[in-house]
Formats: structure tokens, sequence, C-alpha cells
């Protein structure tokens, strides 16, 4: 080797180097991010999204929702009650072991010991058992006839036994994980750290069974001020946000240097109900407390739902990004129902309902909604609390953010509550069954009905479509069940989500996701950098 002509041409192509290395780092501001590393830990879908880089699934929920192979490159049903799953051979962990059914058995049980804010035990509740027949192959037997495991199973990651094995109880597993000592997947990114609302980094698993990513590094930075989200882009310091401020899109859209990647969302904003016979944020007007709980009476329920103008909601709380919602699930997943119509306004006639009821001047609630966690969500709880406010019921708007939110939701401590829900599934029955269905521990139906609404005729419509083998049959009655929810109204569904993703033209393409997810897999360097 020839000894270097000059300390300025060493100098330059140190600075060459350091730019390749940098070319190669991939940098995202998310509003929000994981609550854990540990996978089981909870269901958010921000979580959820996060982990997707580091763990893999067994089936993968495309950018459409349509199931594609992952970890199993094929499942079938052998009878009634049970599934086979084969698992792709030659996949590595972060570690280097060999990733085996062992692992598979294990994460399965594992999910349903660990329980979060909101507990990922919900995507196996139907399994009964899991039989290793051999390395790669898997037996999932079912507490009866479960035709939607496979979509289910989109979000159940598996962990590594050998890794995760002493980190697997409530004291162990968020400690286990967060370290990184458990932190060993099969996905195309390792864990390198994390400091929580902070940020998170990733670097590039060269051994990933789908072959290399680009990035060599990818950070996501917790942003959850959007005016801070989108200062960051403009000054060049990340690559991409996600969950653009819908107030920021015509400006940024005008950026020469910028691309807006837009798209509708599988999200829906829905106000639900405390059924409870003691409600502990309702009150009379002047705080004194009310003989009965009015969210008990239909006839309240229904003026609720007169008294929203989703229209409104759709144009100028979220200033164009959301249309109105008429079930809690979107056109594109399998179950909706057609001919649901979304409720028209109807002032005068929700104050007569009130009046019928035995509210004439209304009553008194809190109002409480999560105002960093999806686009829109704070200015569509704030604009929720004036609508109310037109028939004379006292709103009290409470934003809060996610990570207190879903906890003190859980505690039930909340009397009426606004949040997006996304049937990640692509089946109605996710949905139906986890929001709407009487809690029962038994069937693990109801995880996150917290509000104690019960509809024995409900339960039986939504209990059979669970096990309804029949495509066309099962589509009937998750349309049917849709439809009796509207008719009852234990919550009420407001606006479907719009997202847009903002981008540096000359770093990056972003392809978008129906469910909002932000992956680096969906992320690729611009032509020619």
């Amino acid at each position: 080797m020839r000894p270097l002509p000059s300390l300025a041409l060493a100098a330059a192509l140190m600075l060459a180097g350091t730019g390749g290395a940098l070319a190669q780092t991939l940098t995202i501001g998310v509003r929000a991010g994981p609550e854990s590393i540990d996978p089981h830990y909870t269901s958010t879908g921000t979580h959820a999204e996060t982990l997707k880089h580091v763990f893999d699934t067994l089936v993968w929920a495309g950018d459409d929702l349509s199931l594609q192979p992952r970890l199993a490159e094929s499942w079938t049903p052998v009878d009634a009650t049970t599934w086979e799953f084969k698992l792709r051979r030659g996949v590595k962990f972060h570690d280097g072991s060999d990733f085996t059914a062992d692992d598979v058995k294990f994460s399965i049980e594992r999910s349903r010991k660990i329980s979060g804010p909101n507990p990922t035990s919900v995507y196996v509740r139907r399994v009964r058992d899991v039989t290793v027949v051999d390395p790669y192959t898997v037996r999932v037997a079912t507490n009866g006839p479960a035709p939607t495991l496979p979509n289910d199973f989109v979000r159940v990651f598996i962990v590594s036994e050998k890794a995760a094995r002493d980190y697997s109880t409530q004291e162990t597993a968020n400690p286990g994980f967060n370290s990184g000592k458990a932190a060993i997947g099969t996905g195309p990114y390792r864990f390198v750290s994390w400091v929580p609302k902070d940020q998170l980094v990733l670097e590039r698993f060269d051994g990933f069974w789908g072959g290399r990513e680009p990035w060599e590094k990818v950070v996501r930075k917790e942003l959850s001020n959007d005016a801070a989200r989108v200062a960051q882009l403009k000054a060049g310091q990340v690559d991409v946000i996600a969950r653009t401020p819908s107030s920021d899109i015509a400006t940024l859209s005008r950026d020469p240097k910028l691309a807006i990647v837009s798209t509708g969302t599988i999200y829906v904003f829905n106000l639900e109900f405390d059924f409870r016979e003691k409600p502990p944020q309702v009150s009379a007007k002047d705080g004194s407390p009310l003989a009965k709980n009015p969210f008990l009476d239909p006839r309240v329920r229904e003026a609720f739902d007169l008294a929203i103008d989703r229209e409104a909601l759709a144009e100028f709380a979220t200033e164009g990004q959301a249309k109105p919602a008429s079930q809690l699930v979107t056109p594109n997943i399998f179950g909706y129902n057609t001919d649901i119509p979304v409720t028209k306004p109807d002032v005068a006639r929700a104050k007569k309902l009130l009046a019928e009821a035995g509210y004439p001047d209304g009553f008194k609630v809190a109002l409480s909604f999560t105002s960093d966690r999806l686009p829109g969500d704070k200015e569509v709880g704030t604009t929720l609390a004036q609508m109310l406010a037109r028939i004379g019921v006292a709103v009290t708007a409470n934003a809060q953010p996610t990570a207190l939110f879903f906890p003190a939701r859980q505690r039930g401590e909340y009397s009426l509550a606004m949040w997006g829900w996304a049937t990640s599934t692509g089946e109605a029955h996710y949905t139906l069954s986890s929001l709407n269905h009487s809690f029962d521990a038994a069937k693990g139906a109801g995880n996150y009905n917290v509000t104690g609404y019960s509809n024995a005729a409900l339960d039986g419509i939504i209990d059979r479509a669970a096990v309804a083998l029949d495509e066309g049959q099962r589509r009937g009655l998750l349309q049917e069940a849709l439809a009796l929810t509207a008719r009852d109204r234990p919550r009420l569904p407001l606006v479907i989500i719009g997202t847009a993703w903002a981008a540096q033209k000359a770093r990056v393409v972003v392809t978008p996701r129906v469910d909002e997810d932000t992956l680096a897999m969906n992320i690729r360097p611009a032509p020619g950098r």
C-alpha cells in the first residue's frame, strides 16, 4: 500500500466515509413509541408497530392487511379444532441460534402470562394447546372451531425461548427485554438501545431470512409534540415523520424538498359509555349524585349519537383527513355492513330524548381522550365536547397522554372516553368480541370491554360467528352483530382516521400501510441516493 500523499486527502477520504455511513442511517420521527421492548406486554398499535422490526410473527399482515406467510410458510386446518403450521427452515435468531417449533410453543404460552395495559392474550384466546410435531411443524388445538386463528396470529410475536425463558413473569419481563438480554428476535433489525419517550436505536441484522435491509441503522425518535416533529423534518434532523399533523399537510406539500404520502386507515375513533351502576365521572350539573347512571338509558345514548356532527368532525377537527364512520370497522374489513348509514345530527331530537329520559337540563360528565396517539385525537375530543354541550350536557374535556390514558381506562376510571381502535386482524369478529362482547374470562371474550356493557343477544351472534367455518355464514353473522351494535349503541363510531407521512424527497421513498404502521421495511432510499 502506498502512503497517502497529504493530510488533506486523508481528511477528505474520512469525510467521504462518514457521509457513506450516515447515508445508511434512517431516522424516523414518530408520535408515540413502545411501552416496553417486550412484544407481549401490550397490544397497543404503536407498541406492536415498533417491535415488528425486531420480532417476527407466524403470519404477516401485508400493507393492505392481506395474510402472508412469515415464520410459517403455510397453515392448514387438520380438522374443525386443529390448525397445523409448517415453519420456515433456516431462520436464525439475532444471537445466531436456530428458530424452531419450540420457540413458537413457548411464545404462544408466554403471551398468556404477560399482561400490560391492553393484554396480548386476546390473540391466543382460541388456543387450547400447542403441540410440537417436529422442529418445523406445530399443531394448535383450539377451544372449538377457530376459522380466524391465522388472522389472530398476525399479532403473536415469536421470541427466543433460550433468551426469554428467565424473563417471563410479570416481575422479570420488562427488565429482561428493556435491557436487551431477552430482546432476541428473528426480525430484520436487532435491538441496540431504548430510552423511553426519547428514542429507540436498531441495527440491521444481516442474517435476516428475508434478505438484508438497506439501512444499517434505524433511529426512531419519539416526538409526541406535532410542531417539534414537523420542525425536525424541516431542519433535516429526521428523514420521515409519521402522523403528519393535518394542519401542516398543505404547507409541507408545497415544499419542493418534501414528499407527502397519504392513506386511509383502519382506525376508527369511537365514543364509549360507562354501563356500571355508579359511574365515577357523572353527576348532576351542581355536582350532586344522580339517582342512576344516565347511560343505561338507550334514549340518552341515542341523544349523544344525534348530537354529533360527523361530517364536521371529519372536515374541521381533522382538516379533511378523516371520513364519517357508521360502524366500528372500515369498509375493507371482513364483515363490514354496507346497510348501516352514518348517523345524521339532529340536535332538537337529541334534546327531546334527553328530556324524555328525565334529563331536560342535561347533566355533567368528564370526557377523556388521548392527546398524542393518533392524528387529530386531541382536536376530535375537544370538538366532541363542544357538540355535546349543544344538547345541554356539561362536558369537561380531559385530554390525556397515551401512557396515562390506557392504564386509567383499564382501571375503570373513565365514564365517557374517546379513543381510536383498529381491526388489525382484518376481521370484524376481533373488534366485536374484544370491545362489545360481555367480559368472559373463560371464553377470552370482552378483553377490552371495561365499561360493563352486556347484551346476551349480541354475545350469541358473536359467539356463533367465532365458530362459523362457512365464510358466507360468518360474514352474515358479523354484519348482523354490527347492525345490532348500531341499534344498541354501547359505543359510537365517529370518524375513520386518515394519516400522512412527510419525507425528505431526496432521501427516502415511503410505501404506506392501511394499519398506519411506520416500518423501516416500508421505507427505501430515494433513487440515486
